[in-house]
């Protein structure tokens, strides 16, 4: 236990009262090729610990890390769905979620989706 003590209260507060941290954003184009390869290993560690952080702490199953449309009709450049209002009846339902089997037409997909992502999304619904 003393090493970790003696790193926490006398090792550290040395190393970052010995970097050439400026007191002013001018004062960061004044620093000298020494001072830069000083912050090199300071800036290398907090980048180290926020790329830990921010992996550990993210969703695992965030939608906007992926591409919106999964796998639906992905051989065409843009997916677009010309419905005649005339046939559609008294309510229809359109699908926003990307994962219906019967896209455009939604098929309740959304609900596993929204567990899984936490997210809310629902279909668009069209009434006469």
């Amino acid at each position: 236990m003393h090493p970790i003590s003696t790193l926490v209260k006398t090792s550290i507060p040395n190393y970052l009262s010995g970097l050439p941290i400026p007191d002013t954003i001018g004062g960061w184009f004044k620093l000298g090729v020494k001072d830069w390869a000083a912050l090199v290993p300071f800036f290398a560690v907090i980048g180290g610990i926020s790329f830990v952080t921010f992996r550990t702490v993210k969703p695992r199953n965030t939608s906007h890390f992926q591409s919106v449309n999964p796998s639906i009709r992905k051989d065409e450049a843009k997916v677009v769905d010309i419905v005649n209002i005339e046939d559609l009846g008294d309510s229809t339902a359109f699908c926003r979620c990307w994962r219906s089997a019967k896209f455009p037409y939604c098929d309740g997909s959304h609900g596993r989706h929204n567990r899984e992502n936490c997210d809310n999304t629902g279909p668009v619904v069209i009434k006469k």
